[in-house]
């Protein structure tokens, strides 16, 4: 690791006054099973009475959410302090509430019930984060789409789990939601609002529009024909004295904390997405432990990039900030490095979320600007979260040295657990917190298994399983895959173990490291490779921005490394000198027998990835197999 690295972050240790020894002492392991602290109880409440109580309750008047891509006035209602911005929507607390609480009335009156499924495609704005908390007060289930679902993707999943009430931008990108809808479902464009019949979506209801189209002639052209849609600004209620008012009150006293109330689909890297059932103990303790682990609090500013339909935005980014009277930055409504890095400086921004892809592109977008002589204010930053996907040894380097993240937390989990099971903090010692994933969260059990079962010894790999408060309540109305994920221990059938499916090692302080997915582990004459530890070694070098290691089969060794590579722009690292990285900074057999750069010899030109930017590693695995086959990026030395 870079010296430069270590004395950045022991210098914001020391100026925090947090030790970089572990606060509760050395604890030797022997085996690999750990239990988080239990100091302080879990919250049982709803998120509707910890919002009242302990975020509008306490700091009403603090800045809560500001979306730089909208009006000041986008959803109409009364006049607005909206912190005094004019050129922006920017709320505190107090006015936040307002709008969820108009909102939650509106959903009263326009039929939602208890339970009922409200499914989200939109782009980040202010109008999903109402919903987060507005179906939540009423006990309807938020269910969160990706807006890149294409037609068949979006009716399969609304089908799913019973959609009744629809909300959607008009468009995202080069996706036209109202077109491909009523195009394809004639009856959209015929039924009244809150009266849909469409045979091929039988339990929606309800389609409303939030509009992210700032030209009133063309938002009409988009909408006209469709007689079904409601505008999203005639659904709020501002009015506090009414019978859905009273309703409201009436649902919230009803409500248990461990009713479900989100569905967040599995990112679907290897198969089709399950509907994760999440409650509301689920997503405020998860949201309340990842925001202790980030020191965060009232005077914190978090640009929230990952999208909202993901836990990453949803939880780590939303809940974890409003969870510490923290405020919210939406940059732009989809990714966009220029409205970040605007953001950043603008909003004095002291916490940055991504995926490694997200802050490649926020890393080019500043030295971009710095070539051109700009100079950029980047001290106020100094936390955020980098997840979804292993992080590079090397950016996290370049995160620190240019960013100024020197706070900056690892973080690992699943959709099914809420999603962070493991996390580190700025009291980790150095070297683990850029070379593992933290330790166990309070409250949460883990344990790491070989495959008969059986807890493996420290520094031994294995499946990683995970037990507690976060484990999701199942897949929605699927008793079979809940049942091949979710296992009861067989000593006490209370506790439940989600099985990850991802390998881990744990050293003897309770440190993790995930290696791969199991699936994915290259297995080279009965030797296992871990992708992880490869990759890390090929993006340190200075010529490598993105790598991904597969398998390949092999007449001799069964398996073999094929290694993707992503250049940096205007380098030109050859085969040879990819698997010169590899075999001069581990063991040899790591070295790839073969090596393909994305954008060449016929492939696209970047990485397949889920939205969450997980490598999708079966969709490499069939181009490579491909290419094998027409023995194209072999060097040998197998």
């Amino acid at each position: 690791m870079v010296s430069l690295l270590f004395r950045q972050i022991a210098r914001s240790a020391s100026q925090t006054g947090v030790s970089t020894r572990r606060r509760t002492g050395h604890c030797s392991l022997t085996s690999s099973s750990v239990q988080g602290p239990t100091e302080r109880s879990l919250d049982l409440r709803t998120l509707t009475g910890f919002f009242r109580e302990e975020v509008v309750g306490k700091h009403a008047h603090h800045p809560a959410l500001i979306c730089r891509q909208e009006r000041p006035r986008a959803h109409g209602g009364p006049s607005s302090r909206n912190l005094n911005v004019t050129s922006h929507l920017a709320w505190d607390f107090d006015e936040f509430d307002k709008h969820i609480r108009a909102l939650a009335r509106g959903l009263v009156a326009m039929g939602v019930r208890k339970g009922d499924r409200v499914a989200v495609l939109m782009g980040n704005n202010s109008s999903y984060a109402s919903l987060q908390w507005a179906c939540a007060s009423i006990g309807a289930i938020l269910v969160t789409l990706n807006p890149a679902y294409r037609l068949n993707e979006l009716v399969e999943t609304l089908n799913l789990v019973g959609v009744t009430h629809l909300f959607t931008v008009p468009r995202i990108r080069t996706s036209n939601y109202i077109r491909m809808l009523s195009d394809a479902f004639p009856e959209l464009r015929n039924s009244s609002p809150g009266n849909i019949q469409e045979p091929a979506l039988p339990s929606l209801r309800n389609l409303v529009v939030v509009s992210n189209i700032h030209d009133t002639t063309e938002w009409h052209r988009e909408t006209c024909n469709v007689k079904s849609i409601t505008d999203w600004r005639e659904i709020l209620i501002w009015r506090e004295d009414t019978w859905e008012q009273r309703q409201i009150e009436e649902l919230v006293q009803s409500q248990r904390s461990d009713e479900v109330i989100n569905l967040q689909f599995t990112s679907g890297t290897t198969g089709s997405p399950k509907a994760v059932s999440l409650t509301h103990t689920n997503l405020l303790n998860n949201g309340i432990s990842i925001g202790d682990c980030m020191r965060l609090g009232p005077d914190d500013v978090l640009c929230n990039v990952p999208p909202l339909f993901h836990c990453f935005g949803l939880v780590l980014g939303n809940l974890a900030a409003w969870s510490h009277g923290s405020c919210v930055v939406y940059p732009s409504e989809i990714y966009d490095p220029k409205a970040i890095v605007d953001s950043i400086i603008q909003d004095r921004c002291t916490a940055l979320h991504g995926v490694p892809t997200h802050f490649l592109g926020v890393l080019a977008e500043v030295q971009k600007r710095q070539d051109a002589g700009e100079k950029l204010d980047l001290s106020r930053l100094r936390t955020g979260i980098a997840a979804g996907s292993p992080i590079p040894i090397d950016l996290m380097r370049q995160l620190i040295e240019k960013l100024n993240l020197v706070d900056l937390s690892i973080a690992y989990g699943m959709t099914e657990t809420s999603p962070v099971s493991f996390q580190t903090t700025p009291a980790d010692p150095i070297i683990k917190r850029v070379e593992t994933v933290g330790k166990v969260q309070p409250h949460v059990m883990a344990k790491i298994i070989d495959q008969d079962g059986h807890v493996v010894p420290v520094g031994k790999p294995g499946e990683l399983c995970i037990a507690g408060y976060l484990v999701q309540k199942g897949y929605w109305e699927d008793e079979e895959q809940t049942q091949k994920a979710m296992r009861a221990d067989p000593d006490d059938p209370s506790t439940v173990w989600m099985h990850t499916g991802d390998e881990g090692i744990m050293d003897d302080e309770g440190y993790l490291k995930i290696v791969g997915r199991i699936k994915d582990i290259i297995i080279r004459g009965g030797e296992n490779l871990f992708p992880v530890q490869i990759e890390n070694a090929l993006t340190a070098h200075p010529a490598i921005r993105e790598a991904a290691a597969v398998s390949v089969r092999d007449t001799k060794y069964g398996e073999v490394v094929g290694a993707w590579i992503v250049r940096e722009p205007s380098t030109n690292i050859s085969r040879e000198d990819v698997r010169r990285t590899v075999s001069e900074s581990m063991n040899p057999q790591n070295a790839p027998a073969w090596v393909w750069f994305v954008g060449e010899d016929g492939t696209p030109g970047e990485l397949p990835k889920t939205a969450s930017g997980k490598v999708m590693k079966h969709v490499l695995r069939k181009w490579s197999a491909d290419l094998v086959q027409n023995v194209i990026g072999s060097v040998g030395g197998k």
